[in-house]
């Protein structure tokens, strides 16, 4: 088998048969599909157990207690038997020939994995400008001690699991996705570790449809998110770093605290973005991203800016 694919299931009903429909329309066919129903409370399950009977022996199924994606991912992986691992969410679709041109470009290249762009929808927008104003281009992207930190950035962004395809033994030199009942940015810890160590693809034509609309994690704006792994337990990420890239590293993670501050204060957490701020600090930070931003973020003035900012959106 090439290519396994994990299609992490978590109440999608409404959904899923649509996501495993485009898997089974590919035009490259050497593929297992494993879904992992993580404890859904609906009918994803069911759901997609009347998709698997109307399909082949590629399509299975297992079934755990909910864990979070990290776990249902780890969980498809440890079950898969092919070379590449791939991942579809449950409530996002492939184009047809998404694995077609992801496996020939590895192929071709050597590279450990392959990042492709997408279409948002509502409104099928294209991703890829957004990613060659942040600096990316078709081609291996390979992190070098001058590496402008952004990059790197730019690519833990490019890096979405569902256009996203990884060499299997890459992915367990790593030990999968961060579990930890993380549901935010368990994919981008991985991917960090990944892209410090070898190159990628950056493919950036479209590869999938990318539904925000029945997003529950990417899409929720509602609430404080959960704080990013790298940032929680950065000595993970640490420990596999090259030398040489030590630096490339603490830009990157001072430029997502930086950020993640902004968004503290905004939920009227101005204390935690301060002490955030100050853990990841680096001489030179005011040449980053968000610096300045997160410099009022993380002070009373950033706790009542939030407040207001909530009160014009109507968030609680």
């Amino acid at each position: 088998m090439k290519c396994s694919v994990v299609v992490p299931l978590y109440n999608k009903a409404a959904t899923v048969a649509r996501s495993l429909e485009s898997i089974r329309s590919q035009t490259f066919q050497d593929f297992e599909v494993i879904v992992v129903d993580d404890g859904s409370t609906d009918a994803s399950a069911e759901c997609a157990e009347l998709f698997l009977k109307s399909a082949d022996g590629r399509f299975r199924m297992v079934r755990q207690a909910n864990a979070g994606p990290g776990a249902a991912r780890n969980r498809g992986i440890a079950e898969a038997k092919g070379e590449l691992l791939a991942f579809l969410d449950a409530d996002d679709e492939w184009l047809p020939e998404f694995l077609e041109r992801a496996v020939s470009r590895l192929a071709e290249t050597g590279a450990a994995g392959i990042a492709m762009a997408w279409f948002d929808e509502p409104g099928h927008r294209s991703s890829c400008e957004l990613f060659l104003k942040m600096g990316l281009k078709t081609g291996i992207c390979t992190m070098r001690p001058d590496t402008d930190p952004r990059v790197l950035v730019a690519m833990l962004v490019l890096m979405w699991p569902c256009t996203t395809i990884v060499r299997r033994d890459v992915i367990e030199a790593y030990g999968g996705f961060y579990e930890k009942r993380c549901k935010f940015s368990e994919d981008a810890h991985l991917w960090l570790k990944v892209c410090l160590n070898h190159p990628v693809y950056v493919y950036l034509e479209e590869g999938a449809l990318f539904h925000r609309e029945n997003s529950d994690l990417s899409g929720n704006y509602r609430s404080m998110r959960d704080v990013e792994p790298f940032l929680t337990d950065p000595g993970d990420v640490r420990a596999v770093c090259p030398p040489q890239l030590s630096r490339l590293l603490d830009e990157v993670l001072a430029i997502r605290a930086m950020k993640t501050a902004c968004v503290m204060a905004y939920w009227g957490q101005w204390r935690n973005a301060l002490a955030l701020r100050h853990e990841f600090a680096i001489p030179g930070a005011w040449r980053l991203p968000w610096f300045f931003p997160s410099l009022l973020a993380a002070s009373p003035l950033g706790g009542l800016a939030g407040a207001g900012l909530r009160a014009l959106r109507g968030t609680n």
